[in-house]
């Protein structure tokens, strides 16, 4: 039966998005603060996906050996060093979250089993690539504090008591709401972009965050006079609310994914066709408990 491993490793490096063929304005118009010159630096986190059969020794792989390969051909490269200059690769296209995944496992893959990198820029960002050509995954994560009722405008106080509790009472409860939101595309062979951040970003404040932040979901936000807010039915309207302005930018929506507590969190997969090693049942809230 085969079996996913992962392997973490971490290194710390800067970069400077910047395109000599544009003039300084149009850098800093595409790129903004990330075309700064000398470049700012990030600590990041690596996760290395390897696939294989469980061997006779209880093993994948012998995560030691895993460990000096990732060592020797990633992060002794790339560990305090200006990631423009370090690999070709970032020479011909931007050291981007989304390439220098891409570019990991291009290097990593002559070595190794590997069937997804997982890139973390900071803990607000990262990206997946799992071999798809120029395809890749980006994610970028924010927050909202609200209050919600869980009651059906069509039941009565008892059944609703009886259906959800004590999140029934009246007067609500509140929750500091976390939010991830993934895109899909095509990393542009100059760029290393497969969506512009900031714009990503001001689409999510925009439509979500302005929107839902301190509020009382219930009588606030208009959908949900008629539509219990729960953690599902929050992230099916979040999916909905931002699936064609991340159109407009360029890429797809794959997954929004919503943090109620510790205990509870919802992912809606967007996608109406997968066929890849990160995909659950589509369009279909996939309710966690922690």
């Amino acid at each position: 039966m085969q079996c996913i491993v992962n392997r973490r490793a971490q290194f710390s490096a800067s970069h400077r998005y910047w395109l000599p063929e544009l003039s300084e304005a149009e850098n800093i118009k595409k790129f903004g603060a990330c075309s700064r010159f000398p470049g700012h630096g990030h600590n990041y986190v690596l996760f290395v996906s390897l696939a294989g059969e469980v061997d006779k020794y209880g093993m994948v792989l012998n995560l030691s050996e895993v460990k000096q390969v990732i060592k020797r051909e990633i992060t002794s490269q790339l560990d305090f060093s200006y990631l423009n200059d370090v690999w070709v690769d970032f020479q011909q296209t931007l050291p981007t979250t989304e390439n220098i995944a891409k570019v990991i496992f291009e290097r990593l893959a002559p070595h190794l089993k590997v069937v997804r990198i997982q890139l973390f820029e900071h803990p607000q960002l990262w990206a997946d690539y799992i071999g798809n050509s120029m395809e890749a995954y980006l994610t970028t994560s924010t927050h909202f504090s609200a209050a919600h009722r869980l009651a059906h405008p069509l039941l009565g106080e008892e059944e609703n008591f009886e259906i959800y509790g004590k999140c029934a009472r009246p007067h609500g409860h509140g929750h500091n709401y976390h939010l991830e939101v993934t895109v899909r595309g095509e990393i542009e062979p100059r760029t290393g972009m497969i969506i512009d951040l900031e714009s990503l970003n001001q689409v999510i404040k925009d439509y979500v965050i302005e929107p839902f932040d301190h509020t009382f979901l219930n009588k606030d936000v208009p959908y949900f006079t008629s539509v219990v807010p729960t953690a599902e039915n929050i992230a099916l309207y979040i999916s909905d609310l931002l699936r064609s302005p991340i159109q407009n930018l360029g890429a797809t929506l794959y997954k929004v994914k919503l943090i109620e507590s510790p205990n509870n969190s919802c992912e809606i997969y967007c996608c109406n066709s997968e066929s890849n090693s990160i995909t659950t049942e589509q369009n279909q809230p996939v309710l966690v408990r922690l």
